[in-house]
């Protein structure tokens, strides 16, 4: 058990609460189904995405550059539609996370790299507004992980301290950054192995 009580929780949003919306799989998915070349669409994205993920560009200007530099058969909206229902909940986590939050008095607060449209269409389909106390997504920011200005503003919007604060991520690399700011942080992989980490750090549930 922690020295000190934890008080709040930081989530990241894709391989946590909801699977990547926007990863390699949904992408070469998107391809195929829209009759995209998906190399020249990869090369695209890896030019342009984090620019849209820090805010500098929308979703328009994002999908002008990988997807409609050139006339195609399908309209924008089709293409977003589809976009955006790569998009699944993953098995349990939000109800886990819901509870474990009702269940010890926590702040919950979600720190997530991922573009404005993405976000805003993430929390509001899935209700995360009625987990979360607040959000700091890389494209409302203009951080994105691994740099620690994200972990610092989302401390300081909690106003707890790192020792007392507990982040999940699907990275192993944010996990890191995360430890050495002094945040205690969990390598998530899965609800069970997760459950059992939060337990063995005094946030057990009945």
């Amino acid at each position: 058990m922690p020295h000190l009580p934890i008080q709040a929780l930081f989530l990241d949003v894709g391989g946590v609460l909801l699977t990547n919306g926007w990863d390699r799989k949904a992408r070469q998915a998107t391809a195929e189904k829209f009759g995209l070349d998906y190399a020249d669409l990869e090369e695209r994205h890896h030019l342009t995405y984090d620019t849209y993920e820090v805010g500098k560009i929308t979703l328009e200007t994002y999908l002008d550059r990988i997807v409609f530099h050139q006339k195609r058969a399908f309209t924008r909206e089709d293409f977003r539609s589809y976009m955006y229902a790569q998009t699944q909940p993953l098995p349990g986590m939000i109800d886990y996370f819901t509870r474990l939050k009702k269940a010890h008095g926590l702040k919950v607060g979600v720190v997530s790299n991922e573009g404005r449209e993405l976000s805003e269409y993430r929390i509001n389909h899935f209700n995360l507004g009625a987990l979360a106390d607040f959000f700091v997504m890389s494209a409302f920011v203009h951080f994105r992980k691994p740099d620690t200005d994200i972990f610092k503003l989302a401390l300081d919007i909690a106003q707890v301290p790192p020792r007392q604060c507990l982040y999940f991520d699907d990275r192993p690399l944010f996990v890191e950054v995360a430890r050495r700011l002094g945040l205690h942080a969990i390598h998530h992989k899965g609800l069970e192995s997760t459950q059992k980490a939060v337990a063995e750090l005094g946030l057990p549930l009945e």
